[in-house]
């Protein structure tokens, strides 16, 4: 019954990811489906570029709470006879559940964002210091090279780095997710990858395309 309880808190993780936020967002106030402009992408970015920053910001700000949310909530699933470790693998499990949620959303026919904004949702949730270092090593990329994707892809990569070299949470489970997360996102922006190659990536601006 208590791993019954925990699958239902990782379940409502993963409908917490489902979310859709551009999608709707897009859809309810301006009848736009983001994934049709753009770069094709439900995300904050791409609806900052479509719709603007009055639409698109709001967005980023739902779906970093959406993933924050969803590891929160999974505590209250969590028995108290499970260990500290187990606790740590169900929260990281929540955490995988509501950024694939993003990425495949249950709400929007499974064609969701690349899952950035709800993974620092769940980065704040699981690692409240390192995540901070992260973000402001994508500020600064993104100041410097004005491409959100190569930023992404940065602070990514150097956030196993940090976890394991400066902020150390004491947990093998969460330096692997970690681990993970560097992979993770690379993967999910290889098209980014090419075309920032290429030199055919479009530079990021707060003004809506007309």
């Amino acid at each position: 019954m208590e791993i019954a309880i925990a699958i239902l808190g990782v379940l409502l993780a993963y409908m917490l990811g489902s979310i859709p936020t551009a999608v709707w967002v897009g859809k309810t106030f301006y009848g736009i489906d983001v994934r049709t402009q753009g770069s094709g992408n439900a995300g904050a970015t791409n609806t900052i570029r479509v719709l603007g920053a009055k639409a698109g910001v709001p967005v980023l700000i739902i779906d970093v709470f959406k993933g924050w949310l969803a590891v929160y909530l999974v505590s209250f699933f969590i028995a108290d006879s499970f260990s500290d470790g187990q606790f740590i693998i169900i929260r990281i499990i929540a955490a995988v559940a509501a950024v694939l949620g993003h990425v495949f959303p249950l709400f929007a026919g499974f064609r969701g964002g690349k899952g950035i904004a709800t993974l620092l949702g769940v980065g704040i949730a699981l690692y409240p210091v390192a995540v901070f270092v992260v973000v402001a090593i994508f500020v600064v990329m993104l100041i410097l090279t004005k491409y959100v994707s190569l930023s992404s892809i940065t602070a990514s990569i150097s956030f196993p780095f940090l976890v394991i070299f400066l902020f150390n949470p004491g947990s093998l489970a969460l330096i692997i997710l970690s681990v993970f997360v560097g992979i993770f996102v690379p993967i999910t922006h290889r098209k980014n990858i090419s075309r920032l190659l290429s030199g055919t990536e479009s530079k990021f601006s707060f003004k809506k395309k007309k």
